[in-house]
């Protein structure tokens, strides 16, 4: 006979309590770590909208309810609060499985924005070469600009990326580490092959090494390569600093100037469908009427077309 598994007097349970059993579960599981700090990033936020010392016995739709509420009237962003109920459903679900509740919240619609993204002049200033006497951080930066533009890549996976990922030979880079956990291989442009074969001859390094380290060696922290970027763009004369705004760009530029398609961008940015991949394309209809004349159909229609002209013998 099966055994029933038991929990007992569980709707005494606070939501406090629940979720640090929910994020051991899920560390358990093997989450990346990423996942598990954005879990408790938003649990943090969350508890100012509702009280995680309410037991399971006390808890009611319309607390859950009142939360999104309360975020609404605080002014966060509509898709902040989607992303927060995203999350709170995600542990929710969890609570349900384990016989705390069955209560879940409605989902939030995203609202859809344009995606910011750098203008081809503030790209021009961070693209310059650095100068030759330059210190060892301000060209890494300028290498990893370089890189996040060959290829729309996430910073986590940047971060991430060994000496031994890296094949100039055949001009390609592997990603080991990447959101749905799968290992993507992503084509190196000859300049990127360029850039790199002079940026790892000042790196050296071990194989194992971590191809944009910090100045002792190290792998970088997450705050160190959003500080490192930071600083370097502001020293350039660019306000944004944003390190997604290059996947943004990257996928603008793909699509709309250098005339990329969806399906090849899905692969190239790691999408697992093509939804996301399509929100882009969507996104930046609006930059698609440049030069729109060549491939409308009615211009074409009205363009004259040359005949075959007899070429006249020679005299």
């Amino acid at each position: 006979m099966a055994r029933i598994k038991m929990k007992m007097n569980t709707s005494e349970t606070t939501l406090n309590k629940a979720f640090k059993e929910f994020i051991i579960s899920k560390t358990a599981e093997g989450l990346k770590e990423e996942t598990i700090k954005s879990y408790n990033r938003h649990f943090i936020t969350v508890r100012k909208y509702l009280d995680l010392e309410l037991k399971f016995s006390e808890l009611s739709r319309s607390d859950l309810e009142m939360m999104v509420v309360s975020m609404r009237k605080a002014g966060l962003a509509q898709n902040t609060i989607s992303s927060y109920v995203r999350v709170m459903n995600v542990f929710l679900h969890w609570c349900s499985g384990e016989g705390y509740t069955d209560l879940t919240l409605p989902k939030v619609k995203d609202v859809e924005t344009v995606k910011e993204t750098y203008s081809d002049e503030e790209l021009e200033r961070l693209l310059r070469r650095p100068a030759a006497d330059c210190s060892f951080c301000e060209y890494r930066s300028w290498v990893i600009i370089n890189f996040l533009l060959n290829s729309g890549c996430r910073a986590a996976t940047v971060r991430n990326i060994q000496n031994r990922d890296v094949s100039l030979a055949d001009s390609r880079v592997i990603f080991r580490h990447t959101k749905n956990g799968k290992i993507q291989v992503i084509p190196l442009c000859s300049r990127m092959v360029n850039v790199l074969r002079g940026y790892m001859a000042v790196r050296g390094g071990e194989a194992e090494d971590y191809l944009f380290c910090d100045q002792y060696g190290g792998m970088l922290t997450h705050n160190a390569l959003r500080l490192a970027i930071a600083r370097y763009n502001r020293n350039r004369g660019v306000n944004k600093t944003g390190i997604h705004l290059f996947r943004h760009t990257f996928a603008r530029k793909y699509l709309v100037d250098c005339g990329g398609n969806a399906f090849t961008l899905q692969k190239l940015l790691g999408h697992s469908t093509l939804a996301m991949t399509k929100r882009y394309c969507a996104i930046f209809d609006a930059d698609i009427a440049k030069n729109f004349d060549s491939v409308s159909p009615l211009a074409q229609l009205y363009h004259p077309k040359e005949t075959i002209k007899k070429k006249k013998k020679a005299s």
